[in-house]
Parts: structure tokens; sequence; C-alpha cells
């Protein structure tokens, strides 16, 4: 029998075999996970990834601009860092950013076990993360596999007709279309699993009225990407076309329109940054909430009380 004395005292328990994984198996864990959580962190990762290198790209230009007639780096290489900087931003940053989030908090705060689709979810990331990869590689491969590497240089807009053979020859261009394109895959994945989930996974008893607002913005966001990407997505596939299959798309010589690039790109570009406001201002709001205090003292008589 044991006394009052060893009952008291705190047992010792080993750690399990779980957390002293080799770092091989481990990774593997990581790499073949399903779990929402550790693709919203695994997104982050990846979006703060970008963030340094996207980061790196804007000193390398603010330091030519710092003074007049400064040769700090060519203008070919300046065309370069400004493609690659907003490219990156914009689709390598914000974009697994909003995801991460998502992925990471709605789940928890609709009383959801997993996303409505975890091997989209999955399967989603590692597309988000193969474009990126393809877009970089072009510093290796732009001009071909056996010549001197070359980043795109067309703009992170990319308008008609810079993207045309005749004025972007190489293959630096087409990494730029192809690793949005792959990029943008993965973005309509997450976003139609994120609109699933939240309408049709939420626990007993939460409806639509009650739920979080954090959960609406990044429902309403996911929509908003499941509009904007879509064109996008299309024009990238147009313009593949005109440069390899003989379209004339964006060829305003051969009856084309370069301002339908404009239109398409410009779909994605302003609800782009709605999506981003929206996300952030809500997030900053659960990060620093008010007292219980402040909140009697603001909240008008007539308002219902917790």
């Amino acid at each position: 029998m044991l006394d009052a004395d060893s009952i008291s005292k705190p047992m010792f328990v080993p750690p399990s075999e779980a957390t002293t994984l080799p770092l091989f198996d481990r990774v593997h864990e990581w790499i073949v996970t399903v779990d929402h959580k550790k693709l919203g962190l695994m997104y982050l990762g990846y979006g703060i990834l970008f963030l340094v290198i996207g980061g790196l790209e804007a000193t390398v230009m603010r330091i030519q601009l710092a003074i007049p007639h400064n040769h700090f780096v060519s203008p070919q290489a300046f065309n370069e860092l400004f493609t690659m900087h907003g490219t990156t931003m914009v689709f390598l940053v914000g974009m697994p950013l909003l995801f991460g989030f998502a992925n990471y908090m709605v789940p928890l705060m609709i009383g959801a076990r997993d996303m409505a689709f975890p091997r989209l979810n999955a399967w989603s990331f590692w597309m988000s993360a193969l474009g990126g990869i393809i877009l970089y590689f072009s510093f290796i491969g732009g001009n071909g596999l056996y010549g001197a590497g070359g980043a795109p240089d067309v703009g992170w807009f990319a308008y008609a007709p810079l993207t045309a053979r005749a004025f972007s020859p190489g293959h630096s261009t087409d990494y730029w279309a192809i690793g949005l394109l792959v990029s943008g895959f993965g973005s309509i994945g997450t976003a139609l699993n994120i609109v699933t989930t939240v309408l049709c996974m939420r626990c007993p008893g939460m409806t639509l009225g009650r739920m979080p607002l954090f959960v609406w913005l990044n429902m309403v966001m996911s929509a908003m990407v499941l509009i904007v990407i879509s064109p996008l997505t299309a024009a990238q596939i147009m313009l593949l076309i005109d440069r390899y299959l003989g379209g004339h798309f964006f060829d305003t010589q051969a009856g084309g329109s370069a301002v339908i690039w404009m239109h398409f790109f410009w779909i994605l570009g302003i609800p782009k940054c709605t999506c981003s406001s929206f996300r952030d201002s809500r997030s900053l709001r659960r990060l620093f909430p008010s007292s219980r205090a402040s909140r009697s003292s603001d909240t008008p008589s007539w308002w219902p009380r917790p």
C-alpha cells in the first residue's frame, strides 16, 4: 500500500517516444502532414521566408536610388529586382500569410476538427510552395539551363506587349507565368477549402450570425480570392499560348488587345489590397482586445450586455 508521503510526491513520467523521433522522421512528419495547424504554421513560415527575400531585394533597390547616378546595380538588374520584389510581396508573402492565419485559426474558432478537405489543404500548400520555387529558379534557368540565368524583368504587373517573345526573349517570363499559374492553383484550392469549412463544418449552435468576425472576414476574403485569382490564372494560360502556340490574345498587331491583360491583372490587384486590409484590421483587433471596463464605458446603454 502507498502511504500519504508517496502519494503527495510528483511522479516522474519519462519522455514519450514521440518527442524523441529522429530528425528525418520529424521532417517527414511535417512534409506529409494534413493537420491544419501544421499547415498554417508552414504557410506562415513560407510567407516570412519570402518576406525576408523580398526585403533584401527592396534594400538593394533603395541603395541604388539613394544617390543620383549611382551604379550599385545595373539597369537590367534593377528591373529584375523590381519585378521579383513586387511579385514576391504580392503573391508569395501576402497570400500565404492570409491563408496561414485562416488555416490555423478558423477550424478552432468554429469548433471543427480540421479543414473540410485536409488533403486538398496539403496539396494547395505544396502547389503554392512549388510556384515560389519555380519563380526563383529563373535566376538559374531564365535564359536556358545551359546559359546564364536571368530573372524576369517585365515588372510585377507584366504589361503586354513587354511579355511578348520579341521583347522578352529567353525563358524568364515563362518562369514568371508558370510560377504564378502553379501558385494560383494552390490559392484557389485553399480558398475553396476555407469557404467550405466555414459553411459546412461549424459546431452545433453556431449560426452564421454567431460566428466571430475574424471567421467572417476570412470567409469573405477566401470568396474574393476565388473570384479574382481565376481570371489571373486564365490570363497566365493566355500568355503562354501567345508565347508558344501562336495565339494573339495580347498582340495588338494581329488583332489582340494589350488592355485585356490590364483588366485581367487588376481584377486581382485592387481586391487583393482590400483582402489584406480587412484581414489585418481584424487581426490587430483580436491581438489588442479592450478590457471589460472600457467596453462597458464605451457601449451605449441600449446595446445588449453579454
